[in-house]
Parts: C-alpha cells; sequence; structure tokens
C-alpha cells in the first residue's frame, strides 16, 4: 500500500487479495476504535501487487520487502533478524552443516531461506540421522571430542574425527546430503511415507502422526523456493506531479510551475558533526545525481543560522562562478526556482541574505516549518498555512523530509567513521592499509607503543626510517597523567553551623523518630 507521495506504508500477503484487502474499506471499520487502522485506511493512495507460487515465498517475499522499505505501519520483520539459511563448507577438514542468518561470499554452500525455522531445525536432525553426520561443535573435531560424541555412540556419526572413515568417504556423505537438501533425492520422503503407512496399519496412530509430521518438514524444507531480485521501485515524488506544481505556483505566486526545486536542511549534535544537505526535485521527482552534502567550515558550536548561511552561500557561490565561466549573458539559465528551507524566519532570513550578497535575490525562497507546516516568505510577517490535503504541500514536504533524511544519513556516517578512527590516524602517511597491517601484528595501539622502531620495521610498508618516526610521533602523544586527588565527600547528613553541637533526629517510613545522632 502506497500514499499519494508513492511512500510504501504497508506490505501484506494474503491467499484471496480480493478478501484482505476489502477488509479495510469496509463501512463497519470507518467507526473502528483503532486508530492506527484508521490511520493507514486515510493514507491509502495506491496498491502494487506481487504473485508468488506458494504461501512460504509469500512469507519470504514480505519479509525481504518489509526490511527494505521500513513500512511507517508495519511492526513485524522491521528487526535486523533475518530467516534461517543451511550452511556447509565443503573445504573444511571434516565439513558440517549449521545454522545461519547471513549469506557471505566464502566459498560455503548455503541453503534457504526458509520461512518456518523449526521445520528446518527439525529437518537438519533427520538429516543427520539419515546421513550418518555429525554435529558437534569443534571445527576440527579430535579423539578427545570423540569421548564425549553422543552422536558417535548412538551410531548416527560415521566418526571421521578417529579415523572411522575416511575423508573422502564422508565427503561422499555430506554431498548426498546436499543433494537431498537441493530436492533432487526423493528416497529419504519415500521411506517416510511408506513406513507411516504402515505404522498407521497397525494402528499406531501417535507415531503416524510424528511421521506426518517429520514428512510436512522434509517436503516444506525441501521444496523450491522462488529467487526474489530487487524489485523496481516506483516511488514517483508526486501521484500528480503537474498538477501538484501548477498549485505551488499559484499558492506562491510564482510566475510559472518551478521545473527544479532544490530544498536545505542543517544536521548536528550539540555543534558537533555539524553538516548541511541540499536536494533537487526535478518536475516533482527526485533528482538524485543533484544532491549535495556539506561539512561545516566555519561555523563553530551550534548555529543553525550561521550554517544555513555557510551552505547557501557555498552551493550558490559555486553556480554562478560556474554560469560566469560557461555563458555570462544567461546568469541564471542553471539556477533552481524555488529554494525550499527548512525552518523558520531565522533560517529562511540567513539564507535571503546569503542571496543578496550574491546578487541572486531574485530566486523565489520560502521557509517550511515542521510544527504547524507553516510556509514562510521573505518580507512578509505573517506565515501561509494549507490544506493537509492540498497536493502543493505534500510535495513541499517531500522535498524537506527528503533533504532532513539526506542531512541526518551523513551525519551519522560521520559519527561512524569517528568511532573507528584511532591515534594512528594522526600519523603522516598512515593509510587504511598501514594501519590495518600495524594493528594485525601488534593487536592493539597499546602494545605498539611498547613495540620498538625495529618491531615495527618488520611490519609490511615499513621501512627502518617510518618506523622511527612513527615510534617519536607514539613517544611524544604518550603522557602520563598525574594521579587525581581524590577529594572525601561529606556525608549528606553532616552539617557545620558556626562549630555549634546539636542533634538531628532521623525519621523512620512511618515518621516515627527511630533514633538521633548527636555531631559537633
Amino acid at each position: 500500500m502506497k500514499d499519494r507521495l508513492g511512500t510504501v506504508i504497508y506490505i501484506g500477503k494474503a491467499r484471496d487479495l480480493r478478501r484482505r484487502v476489502s477488509q479495510y474499506f469496509h463501512p463497519s471499520r470507518r467507526h473502528s476504535w483503532d486508530l492506527k487502522l484508521m490511520s493507514l485506511i486515510e493514507a491509502i493512495h495506491d496498491f502494487d501487487t506481487h504473485n508468488v507460487k506458494s504461501e512460504a515465498d509469500a512469507l519470504l517475499l514480505e519479509g525481504k520487502l518489509i526490511k527494505e522499505f521500513k513500512p511507517r505501519y508495519n511492526v513485524s520483520f522491521r528487526d535486523d533478524k533475518r530467516f534461517l539459511l543451511l550452511k556447509v563448507n565443503l573445504k573444511d577438514p571434516i565439513p558440517r552443516f549449521t545454522l545461519t542468518r547471513l549469506k557471505q561470499d566464502d566459498d560455503c554452500r548455503y541453503f534457504g531461506p526458509f520461512a518456518n525455522s523449526g521445520a528446518i531445525r527439525r529437518t537438519l536432525t533427520n538429516v543427520r540421522k539419515k546421513f550418518n553426520l555429525r554435529g558437534c561443535r569443534p571445527l576440527t573435531p579430535t579423539e578427545h571430542d570423540y569421548k564425549h560424541c553422543l552422536y558417535a555412540h548412538i551410531k548416527c556419526c560415521t566418526a571421521p574425527c578417529i579415523d572411522n572413515v575416511t575423508r573422502e568417504d564422508y565427503l561422499k556423505q555430506v554431498e548426498a546430503a546436499c543433494e537431498f537438501l537441493d530436492g533432487q533425492s526423493n528416497e529419504m520422503e519415500a521411506e517416510l511415507e511408506e513406513e507411516m503407512k504402515k505404522t498407521a496399519a497397525k494402528l499406531d496412530f501417535e507415531k503416524a502422526a510424528d511421521l506426518r509430521d517429520m514428512l510436512s518438514d522434509l517436503r516444506n524444507s525441501t521444496k523450491k523456493r522462488g529467487r526474489y531480485h530487487r524489485l523496481p521501485q516506483k516511488l514517483p515524488g508526486a501521484i500528480r506531479p503537474d498538477e501538484d506544481l501548477a498549485q505551488i505556483a499559484k499558492e506562491l505566486d510564482l510566475p510559472q510551475p518551478p521545473a527544479r526545486i532544490e530544498g536545505f536542511d542543517i544536521s548536528n549534535i550539540s555543534g558537533t558533526f555539524a553538516v548541511a544537505s541540499m536536494v533537487s526535485f526535478k518536475d516533482g521527482r527526485p533528482d538524485r545525481t543533484s544532491y549535495r552534502r556539506f561539512k561545516m567550515k566555519s561555523v563553530v558550536g551550534q548555529d543553525d543560522f550561521a550554517c544555513m548561511a555557510e551552505t547557501v552561500r557555498r552551493r550558490y557561490s559555486r553556480l554562478k562562478k560556474e554560469a560566469e565561466k560557461s555563458d555570462p549573458t544567461n546568469l541564471p539559465f542553471n539556477m533552481p526556482n524555488l529554494i525550499l528551507i527548512d525552518g523558520g524566519k531565522g533560517q529562511l532570513n540567513a539564507a535571503l541574505d546569503e542571496l543578496r550578497k550574491l546578487g541572486l535575490e531574485g530566486i523565489p525562497i520560502i521557509g517550511l516549518a515542521k510544527e504547524f507546516e507553516e510556509i514562510y516568505f521573505p518580507g512578509r510577517p505573517l506565515p501561509l498555512r494549507l490544506s493537509h490535503h492540498s497536493g502543493a504541500l505534500k510535495l513541499l514536504q517531500r522535498v524537506r523530509d527528503e533533504s532532513h533524511r539526506f542531512a541526518n544519513t551523513y551525519n551519522a556516517q560521520l559519527r561512524l567513521k569517528k568511532i573507528s578512527e584511532s591515534l594512528l590516524d594522526e600519523f603522516p602517511g598512515m593509510g587504511k592499509t598501514r594501519k590495518t597491517a600495524l594493528l594485525k601484528h601488534f593487536g592493539s595501539v597499546q602494545k605498539l607503543k611498547l613495540a620498538s622502531p625495529e618491531d615495527i620495521a618488520t611490519v609490511p610498508g615499513f621501512g627502518s626510517k617510518m618506523a622511527e618516526k612513527l615510534k617519536a610521533f607514539l613517544s611524544a602523544r604518550t603522557t602520563t597523567p598525574s594521579p587525581p586527588t581524590m577529594k572525601r565527600r561529606s556525608p549528606l547528613w553532616q552539617i557545620e553551623a558556626n562549630q555549634q553541637s546539636f542533634t538531628v533526629p532521623r525519621l523512620g517510613i512511618l515518621g516515627q523518630v527511630q533514633r538521633t545522632s548527636h555531631f559537633a
């Protein structure tokens, strides 16, 4: 389900789409007590459907799409937990099957994903019994592990750890299990079905039911799955971009609909990692190739107005220089038709002052404040409020929200990069390769500080001169802090009043005097 801006707001699955979707539009739903459901129903504007072959495939696709789009009204599958996979590395000394949730590029064989985790766990247990595979945890089990191995004692494993079978013979067992998981062997399924019928004929229905469940788990686990690549995302910036742009021109008194809108926003954490973003919308749709991001150079501390001024100045001074080089007579040819500032009067005035200094005060500019969705104009004391159902406001909100998202993403990237930095990043000539080699060789920066220049020179990428410079750099940065002087804090009940002694009563829970303390 998508709203009128094309944003995915809910993803669901159903055997009968007609019945599933029509539930939302029954007359009784309009009087529902569930405010979340009512909000979803009012926001629905369009649908996309995708047909799959089975219910398990539908569940897998639903989880994939929810993790990709993160719809507002979905609760399940929004975490980072993935479906289970079966993994086996045939290059291990004694290969084993393990369960994992992350598929990596490590030359291992993967089976899945599996929608039913319980079914694949029970299937793996049966596969180990059927093909006599090990289930112990050590990567390379030894004779010591064999003494405590339950699988070998109950004859479920051929015990390759004590050379009971050769590695080549054990690999044949593993490959046979891989063929079964690929769905190429129906031998085990046929055996279970035959045994189930015999057991039922003997009226042993409990055992027959267990075999039936086991057979169902096998069929679900070995069923062919569809491969779903990234689906085409049809998310326009507006459902009716031409109408919305025309409405923007009418509401803002523009001479023509703005073909290109540029939006600005600021992001920082208490003045640190101050960054800004600029997004561009062309004909009502995001033009991601024109997005720009800025790291503040001249602003100190938390000053959103100064950050906005610097961003606008850097953006349009550059555009002006490019225009003057190419065609000085046609200056506005690469300028936007509308500038949108995320904020109120303060941010708007800061941006407008910079445009005046550049001689670009003719470009239309507005500010969109979040609290009441008010539109501020230069030189007007009162803001403009549009209807929340207005297509013009929805498009302006999309530009504002996209600039906010882009700025926050850049801020998060800088914070993550700062966390991974170390003292070695300050050393001249220290690249990522040399830094990784040092940390891999010594283990930590603290151990590196204790190493001699000769030890550092043994690391690939370092010579004797570079090692001596690094040692001198680390020695200069190593300071021994003086032990802090601990000052004992007085208890809260200790009171000094002109060296006079007095009695302080202490009250219990019920307000009764428990005991008195006499002190000076």
